[in-house]
């Protein structure tokens, strides 16, 4: 039963990994197909790991690390993105001038 739910959380994962690829090729902009893509592959990976860790227990520091590796750096790799692609003042279309003067 256990191998079942391990291959089942691995099948998953996998199909995580691979839902979030055909985004890339839409017309969207290029924040959102990143965005997708890291969600996609961050729960696809941790359902991955998961899996391995229903297969072997005695392991599950490692991989506990792992999810939680995984699950924090993404986070901060996807405001870190997001941040370096927000606008500064300095590149308003106004010159970075207030409307009220």
């Amino acid at each position: 039963m256990i191998d079942l739910l391990s291959y089942g959380c691995i099948g998953v994962g996998l199909v995580f990994w691979f839902w979030g690829t055909p985004v890339l090729l839409t017309q969207r902009s290029v924040l959102f197909k990143l965005h997708n893509l890291s969600v996609s592959d961050t729960l696809g990976s941790i359902s991955i790991i998961f899996g391995l860790l229903l297969q072997r227990p005695r392991e599950w520091p490692l991989l506990l690390l792992a999810i939680l590796s995984l699950t924090l750096w993404n986070t901060m790799l996807g405001y870190v993105l997001a941040f370096c692609s927000s606008s500064s003042p300095n590149s308003s279309p106004n010159g970075g001038r207030n409307h009220n003067g």
